[in-house]
């Protein structure tokens, strides 16, 4: 298998791979190719969640969804003067 050689690797990333190496007790290459695996659904088990749930909704509605939304939200946040008299 050819090697692939990953440059300008961002510090928090590298970080994060030198501790899973140290605290699984196996080697960079090792790691980086479990996240990989891991991330890519290749490995054990299913991939691991990025804990950003609301990601598919964005960006998904339609303009008419979205006023329609705006609108509902405006009447929610209109003030009712007969209570603050």
């Amino acid at each position: 298998m050819k090697p692939i050689t990953l440059r300008n690797l961002p510090d928090a990333l590298s970080r994060l791979i030198r501790r899973k190496a140290a605290t699984e007790g196996i080697s960079l290459n090792r790691a980086v190719i479990a996240v990989l695996e891991q991330r890519l659904g290749l490995g054990r088990g299913r991939p691991e969640p990025r804990h950003h749930e609301l990601d598919a909704l964005a960006g998904a509605w339609s303009d008419q969804e979205a006023r329609a939304f705006d609108r509902a939200l405006a009447a929610q946040r209109a003030i009712d003067p007969e209570l603050w008299a």
